[in-house]
């Protein structure tokens, strides 16, 4: 199965909403659906989290495949110090993840986004 990622600009009210839905969903003893989602709470938040440079860090590793951060430095052609800092902030945001071998890899197969007003 696809591990999909939600990306939402959202107010914080819709995850407050989602945990709700989730919380009746269990009360009521129905099994949920994993849900991956990253909300936002307006696109100047988002475009500051997911900067240009974070989405091709992103898009190499989704094509080349993981790799340490200094060969992730190198394949960018950016100074290693930055991919680092990069790495931390998408690490915090479960969009990539270190394996077994301390390699820097994307966390998911799909990401959806969406932008609510």
């Amino acid at each position: 199965m696809a591990r999909v990622l939600e990306l939402r600009v959202a107010p914080p009210r819709d995850a407050l909403d989602r945990f709700e839905a989730a919380w009746n969903r269990l009360a009521e003893g129905r099994k949920l659906a994993p849900l991956r989602v990253l909300s936002l709470e307006d696109l100047p938040a988002f475009t500051k989290a997911l900067t240009p440079a974070r989405w091709a860090l992103l898009k190499d590793l989704k094509e080349k495949g993981a790799c340490s951060i200094y060969e992730l430095a190198k394949r960018l052609g950016r100074d290693y110090k930055n991919v680092h800092t990069d790495v931390a902030a998408l690490s915090r945001m479960d969009l990539v993840g270190k394996d077994a071998r301390g390699r820097v890899g994307v966390t998911w197969d799909v990401v959806r986004a969406e932008l609510r007003f």
